[in-house]
């Protein structure tokens, strides 16, 4: 059995991908994959996690999970997925890391299902929106406040990406940037669903339609069905196009008004992201997807 956890990250993905695999639970259920809904599966595997604290699941514990979280009687491909896995958003910053707890955490979840072959799932953000996206998530009235302890010019997801590699050595690791979503969205969908590259994708351009104005997503699916594309990279250039000239301005802009926060804290901020990047594809047995 594979067992596959989408780790988030936080203000990256707001349940959208996990919602579309869930339009496609009958189809997926077809190849052996199981998805079922949030409130089927978060808290039980939370306080299982918090119980076990690391401890392997004895198999008498997992098939009562198993019997908790799914309907079927047998998956080969189990996704589940929660932002919280790690921690809540007003933990990610600590220690002056972005998940500092991540390695301990991945240990704990990789143990509920011991004997399963288990993915790591998690979408990375350039730190520069990032953090005023986590402030805002926090509900904090202080920025000052919210950032003491935290030197954002400090933070490498490549350092939470490694302790992920480190922790669970054994496991599939897939990460991607936020950002290149738009234009991966189905190669991501089809990663976490274990579904092949001819099979149909129901809301496909779900979270086009959440950045792109209404008239751009029928256009753009007009000329899709008209000029049908044989690869991914076809279908990206297609969307970059429609993007570029129908992507909602409030969707896809960052207005940013907090102290201390400047077009030059973008600026260098996004230019280590960017050599940060460079560092993550030189880590052995992560798969980073990219347009």
């Amino acid at each position: 059995m594979q067992v596959v956890y989408h780790l988030g990250a936080h203000c990256t993905d707001e349940d959208k991908l996990f919602r579309c695999l869930l339009k496609n639970k009958g189809a997926l259920a077809g190849i052996g994959t199981m998805v079922s809904g949030p409130g089927r599966y978060r808290r039980v595997l939370r306080e299982a996690t918090n119980a076990l604290k690391g401890v392997p699941a004895t198999p008498e514990l997992q098939e009562d999970l198993l019997a908790a979280v799914m309907d079927e009687d047998h998956a080969e491909r189990l996704v589940f997925s929660n932002e919280q896995f790690i921690c809540a958003a007003h933990s990610v910053l600590a220690e002056n890391r972005i998940y500092p707890q991540i390695g301990e955490k991945v240990q704990w979840i990789r143990n509920l299902f011991p004997e399963a072959a288990a993915e790591f799932h998690i979408g990375i953000a350039n730190p520069a929106t990032f953090i005023p996206d986590l402030f805002g998530r926090c509900k904090e009235e202080d920025f000052a406040a919210f950032l003491a302890g935290v030197t954002p010019t400090d933070l490498r997801w490549s350092d939470t990406l490694t302790a992920i590699r480190t922790a669970v050595p054994d496991a599939r690791i897939v990460a991607w940037c936020n950002e290149d979503t738009p234009l991966i969205w189905p190669e991501i969908l089809r990663e976490m669903g274990g579904m092949p590259a001819d099979m149909p994708i129901e809301g496909e351009n779900d979270f086009l339609a959440t950045i792109m104005s209404d008239e751009g997503v029928k256009r753009m699916e007009s000329y899709l069905a008209s000029h049908p594309v044989k690869t991914a990279q076809q279908r990206q250039r297609v969307v970059t196009a429609f993007l570029d000239k129908y992507a909602r301005p409030e969707a896809v802009e960052v207005e940013m008004d907090l102290p201390g926060w400047n077009e030059a804290t973008v600026e260098a901020l996004t230019t280590l992201y960017l050599e940060d990047l460079a560092r993550i594809r030189m880590i052995e047995g992560i798969t980073f997807r990219a347009p």
